[in-house]
């Protein structure tokens, strides 16, 4: 699913972020060491070689809703944006916290120039975060920052499964049309 959003096209696809062709940066649901790991950050750092892990060794640590950026090494990208989401019922307030992840993540793009960006479903895995509150946040989040992007033109939700993929296109379909109301 891809739509036109304020300039911005905004898109939702299932797949591997760590094939993500054509995209300046990846954004990776970090750890707060930034070291490789299961799941999405074990994917970016399979694929990026050990020159990632050493980059990130002098950003470490990051707290809950942090990015930091790193270049992308064998990755077929420009940048790493490195985003510690919160741990569901650990982190408080978790969904400021996620909120944060994502609009600290498109800053970082922002200020790096990247022109499109790749979001994982940040914190639904290992971290436990109910993935309907998670996706209602990122698009939120997400749209609501749109206007303020000068660089970033293409912002992709690569869901890792069918379901991530079905609950981010319906609560994209939501939010617009609740938006349409206004």
């Amino acid at each position: 699913m891809q739509k036109m959003i304020k300039g911005v096209t905004v898109e939702i696809t299932q797949g591997n972020i760590a094939a993500q062709q054509a995209i300046d940066a990846i954004v990776n649901a970090a750890n707060a060491q930034l070291q490789t790991g299961g799941g999405v950050a074990g994917a970016i750092h399979s694929a990026a070689g050990p020159d990632l892990t050493i980059a990130c060794r002098t950003l470490a640590p990051i707290k809950p809703g942090e990015a930091v950026i790193t270049g992308a090494y064998k990755l077929p990208n420009k940048y790493v944006v490195h985003c510690l989401g919160p741990v569901y019922g650990h982190d408080e307030p978790a969904a400021v916290l996620l909120a944060n992840c994502y609009r600290n993540s498109l800053t970082v793009a922002e200020q790096n120039k990247a022109h499109s960006v790749a979001f994982p479903a940040i914190s639904t895995g290992a971290f436990g975060y109910p993935l309907e509150e998670a996706a209602e946040i990122a698009l939120r989040t997400v749209l609501e920052s749109l206007s303020g992007l000068r660089y970033v033109r293409h912002v992709r939700f690569v869901l890792y499964t069918d379901e991530q993929r079905e609950v981010f296109e319906k609560f994209l379909m939501l939010l617009l049309a609740e938006a349409s109301k206004l």
